[in-house]
């Protein structure tokens, strides 16, 4: 065999049996590197879950409008067919089922068998006549389910 082929070899097999030994040394990580680590992570978390809470919370508002646009179209429809709105005895059932009173109702005027409900789990408002000047008011009460508040636990009306 060739010498500088064997000697190769032999520093090859050399560094190989070293190479276990410095791992073995610098394997792992020191309790400052994890400590750093999580104070890194927990800086994270501190500023990224209260900005996510926040947006869940707009977006189910979000949600609830547009809900609340649907069911304006669907009032609408219902009034173009019937020359009316609902009266506030036969409320947003009226989009569903068929008031005793409504000759001309060709609904359902929403899908499924049910009004829906907001985000939060509870039924819509329907108020006719309305308090604030317009046909009728339509509104849900937000997370909290009490007049007033803002943010996630506002308000939402029709326009």
């Amino acid at each position: 065999m060739n010498k500088r082929v064997y000697k190769a070899a032999m520093v090859l097999t050399m560094s190989e049996r070293r190479r276990p030994d410095c791992r073995n040394r610098e394997a792992g990580f020191t309790l400052v590197e994890l400590l750093v680590v999580l104070v890194i992570l927990g800086l994270l978390f501190g500023l990224v879950v209260p900005r996510t809470i926040d947006y869940l919370g707009r977006a189910k508002s979000d949600v609830a409008k547009v809900q609340i646009q649907n069911l304006s179209q669907a009032l609408d429809l219902y009034r173009l067919d019937n020359g009316r709105y609902p009266t506030q005895d036969e409320g947003l059932k009226a989009l569903v089922v068929r008031p005793a009173n409504a000759a001309r109702w060709n609904g359902p005027y929403v899908k499924g068998n049910e009004v829906p409900q907001d985000p939060w789990g509870k039924s819509y408002f329907y108020e006719v006549p309305s308090k604030r000047g317009m046909a009728y008011d339509l509104y849900s009460l937000g997370s909290d389910g009490a007049r007033g508040g803002n943010g996630e636990n506002a308000d939402v009306f029709n326009n």
